[in-house]
């Protein structure tokens, strides 16, 4: 067989292995994570705070957060959040969505 025909037999088995999954993206922590959009329709439908509150009360702690994802863990809304320390230390925090309290490291 010739290194071609071998590669695309493998980038497909590739994209169809990683495109069964159809619950979204996963968190490190195995939380089933929202789109953009879907983040959005929760705020607005009052499920969850805005980043930018999450971004206040986790920042507050000495940190600058880099990123965050909104995510389903269990019954309930979670922003997993990973913040850049003082010491250029990246954590990562899990924020209960709905009031904003730290809920694990």
């Amino acid at each position: 067989m010739s290194k071609h025909l071998i590669t695309f037999i493998l980038l497909t088995a590739l994209f169809v292995w990683f495109g069964t999954d159809v619950s979204g993206p996963k968190s490190a922590y195995g939380e089933s994570c929202l789109s953009q959009g879907e983040a959005r329709q929760a705020v607005q439908r009052g499920d969850a705070i805005s980043l930018s509150e999450i971004r206040g009360s986790v920042a507050g702690n000495g940190g600058e957060v880099v990123s965050a994802q909104l995510c389903k863990a269990g019954n309930r809304l979670i922003y997993v959040v990973n913040v850049l320390g003082e010491g250029g230390e990246v954590k990562r925090v899990r924020v209960d969505a709905r009031d904003g309290s730290i809920v694990g490291r």
